[in-house]
């Protein structure tokens, strides 16, 4: 792809839409405290959100919000579409959190991976949906600590792509990628991208943000990194490009951020200065990016396709 000039600064690629945020805690017909951090996916020109939304508990569970044009008239489930069963899953005994959700066209069904939160920890599990009505747990698939997990949608080499951040006590969390030949049983694992140090908006911790896109530059991966402070975590927004036969292999990767915390909406709330992206959609050269913003509602945000490819293929090559 040639490089245009002029191209857009990469914090004006996203363009907050003007009536964020579009969902929060009074948007949910039965009582809850906050609405963030939704995988989005597009079925029959509907946009359908699975959100976390945490209870007056403070425990989460899944719930599913439809929209015609994917900003506002939203329908949301009126009782938790995919509630914590911790007779079947005891890695749920306070939650579950963070799903991101990619279309398996060899299966012919959504898989939906998020965080369960136990005494264990974070723990990756997984499950599947073919109309998000019904949903089937298939457990946990990683062991904890581990969070921000995606699944590529296609095998490469006859084994599956997981995307994941595994966290050691004491030790810097960084993107690893794991393989599959079921989906169920992870192996080979190998680290993707690690977290800068010293002062970088990257330093200390980064994770994946919604599944990789696939393009015929490569896997448009979008990812978060979160910065401590001497007020806390600030968490901000990236891009990388990965090769498309060997995702794993990253060619390119910002040293700025494209997008960060600026509203009060991003800034306050119940996690302070947090944007985490766990969903995109993509029509033609428009993409839609929906986002938890401090942990307490969703916003969406858009860009051009053409403009995010051009602006990472200027960013400095991964040797």
């Amino acid at each position: 792809m040639e490089i245009a000039k002029g191209r857009p600064a990469g914090t004006h690629l996203f363009k907050r839409h003007s009536d964020n945020p579009i969902l929060c805690a009074k948007c949910l017909p039965y009582p809850a405290n906050s609405i963030f951090n939704p995988a989005a996916v597009l079925v029959d020109g509907q946009t359908i959100l699975l959100a976390r939304v945490k209870d007056l508990r403070g425990l989460s569970h899944l719930t599913v919000c439809r929209s015609g044009n994917g900003y506002s008239g939203w329908s949301v489930d009126e009782k938790p579409s995919f509630a914590p069963d911790v007779k079947t899953c005891p890695e749920e005994l306070w939650g579950m959190e963070d799903p991101r959700v990619t279309w398996i066209p060899e299966l012919g069904l959504w898989a939906v991976v998020y965080a369960a939160y136990s005494r264990r920890g974070h723990q990756i599990c997984l499950a599947t949906t073919e109309d998000f009505k019904a949903f089937t747990r298939k457990g946990a698939i990683i062991p904890p600590e581990d969070k921000n997990a995606a699944i590529l949608p296609r095998r490469f080499n006859g084994k599956w792509v997981l995307f994941h951040r595994p966290v050691a006590t004491g030790q810097d969390a960084s993107i690893w990628a794991s393989y599959s030949e079921d989906l169920l049983h992870w192996g080979d694992s190998t680290i993707v991208m690690e977290c800068r140090c010293g002062a970088w908006w990257d330093a200390k911790k980064i994770g994946t943000g919604p599944p990789p896109l696939e393009t015929p530059e490569g896997w448009l991966l979008l990812y978060y990194g979160a910065r401590t402070t001497t007020t806390g975590s600030i968490y901000h927004v990236g891009l990388a490009l990965l090769d498309l036969e060997d995702p794993v292999k990253v060619l390119r990767r910002s040293e700025e951020w494209i997008f960060g915390p600026r509203e009060m909406y991003e800034m306050v709330g119940e996690e302070s200065n947090v944007i985490l992206p766990c969903g995109w959609v993509c029509e033609g050269d428009s993409v839609r990016l929906y986002y938890g913003a401090a942990d307490t509602c969703v916003a969406v945000a858009t860009a051009s396709l053409r403009e995010l490819l051009e602006y990472v293929l200027s960013c400095p090559k991964v040797s």
